[in-house]
């Protein structure tokens, strides 16, 4: 099934996740990301050392939202995602993130990827507590 397009455009518009982890503790983080939606993946930089790597070398199942911030009731947006992490083994996507964030090849980042295998998309904007549902084809 073909990623609908309003959840396409929506995660293509924004540049901040929020990924939750567990290893040997359940743990939280926000960070940059690219998104190659062919792929339906996210690429994301982040240490090796930090709490939410660690974790993902335990459990590489992942999980996590992008939101968009408003007050206003009827312009809700916003998904939840579950995934799997793993480190950047496509130069593409070292490519594609280093692209949308020129400034990161200063840094010469770890970088990682999030294949998405369920993302459920909450858009008032269509009504109020309209969901759109894509799940990645086995």
């Amino acid at each position: 099934m073909a990623m609908d397009e309003k959840i396409r455009k929506f995660i293509s518009k924004h540049h901040l996740l929020s990924l939750a982890t567990f290893g040997e503790s359940l743990w939280c983080c926000s960070a940059f990301y690219a998104f190659d939606a062919d792929a339906a993946v996210f690429i994301i930089a982040s240490d090796e050392q930090t709490v939410h790597i660690q974790n993902s070398k335990l459990n590489t199942r992942v999980a996590g939202t992008i939101a968009h911030e408003t007050k206003v009731v009827g312009k809700i947006q916003g998904i939840q995602f579950s995934g799997e992490i793993q480190a950047v083994e496509d130069e593409c996507h070292k490519a594609l993130y280093l692209k949308r964030f020129p400034y990161a090849f200063a840094m010469n980042p770890t970088l990682w990827t999030i294949a998405l295998d369920e993302v459920k998309m909450t858009d008032n904007t269509l009504g109020f507590g309209k969901k759109l549902i894509w799940k990645r084809e086995i």
